[in-house]
């Protein structure tokens, strides 16, 4: 059969559990050519590390591979980490699409296959609330960036006003055991015994940004909100964010909204020059 058609038997199967949504079969495409939605994402790379041409990269947790494809072919260095080996196969064969021998490894977080100072930049969207152990895949990150390196990722803010995983107003406000019964009722749980990371709500790690801030600030790293000045002309609020600067409101209220309502954190950790690698704490 030809990539087209395998990819897609094997992609299909992981997306069953999210026929609610409305958009379903927009969602789908998205996620069948994922490669080709990462502008967002490169960008900020860019920002961080200037032209992607052999730098070296980490993508952790790479999911369907969609994000690493498209840094190897803008000239990235690429390994993908994914701990269900299906996605593996998935990213593997994503790569093919474009003839890339993309390196895949199923491996976690919390235990890197890679010695100290590998990579310029670790990438981790959407992943860092599925881990077992944040402390020590952030420990494990900080060892392997260069000194001066970038782990760049996304991270669910535990006051958000729309949960981003099941779509639902106020659920991060309630009490989970309420929540969890909520997310039954609307039926939209993902307890599929395929999955293989966290995925019940109850299990999964969010944070606070000041409980972010310590964790992070613990393992050694200097922290940077990649939002916070951040008001392009093309943004989203790019108008009413030129209007508050303009009366001296613009970072007071959109830490507010940070505080309260973005589902999630876009972060910058730098490893900063001459720090020592962080070793793992032992379980």
């Amino acid at each position: 059969m030809d990539i087209e058609t395998e990819l897609a038997q094997r992609i299909d199967p992981w997306l069953q559990h999210m026929r609610w949504r409305r958009d379903f079969a927009a969602w789908r495409e998205r996620r069948l050519f994922q490669e080709h939605y990462q502008e967002g994402r490169l960008a900020q790379v860019r920002r961080c590390l200037g032209d992607l041409s052999g730098k070296r990269l980490l993508d952790l947790g790479a999911g369907m591979g969609g994000f690493a494809v498209a840094a190897a072919r803008e000239g990235a260095e690429v390994y993908a980490a994914e701990f269900n080996a299906a996605y593996c196969q998935i990213t593997a064969l994503r790569g093919r699409r474009y003839s890339l021998a993309l390196p895949v490894l199923q491996a976690a977080g919390e235990a890197l296959p890679f010695p100290e100072g590998s990579f310029e930049a670790v990438c981790a969207w959407d992943v860092l609330e599925h881990v077992r152990d944040p402390a020590r895949v952030l420990a494990e990150v900080h060892r392997v960036l260069h000194p001066g390196g970038v782990f760049l990722l996304t991270v669910v803010n535990r006051l958000a006003f729309r949960d981003p995983h099941y779509h639902l107003p106020l659920l991060n406000w309630i009490p989970r055991p309420w929540a969890e019964c909520w997310i039954r009722r609307a039926a939209r749980g993902k307890e599929q015994a395929q999955f293989a990371d966290r995925q019940r709500l109850s299990e999964m790690h969010y944070f606070t940004w000041g409980a972010l801030r310590c964790l992070a600030g613990g393992v050694g790293f200097r922290v940077e909100d990649l939002r916070e000045n951040q008001a392009g002309p093309r943004s989203r609020y790019g108008g009413l964010r030129r209007l508050l600067r303009c009366i001296g409101l613009e970072r007071p209220a959109y830490r507010l909204a940070r505080r309260f309502f973005l589902s999630s954190f876009e972060v910058a950790l730098w490893k900063e020059s001459g720090s020592p690698s962080t070793t793992s704490p032992r379980p």
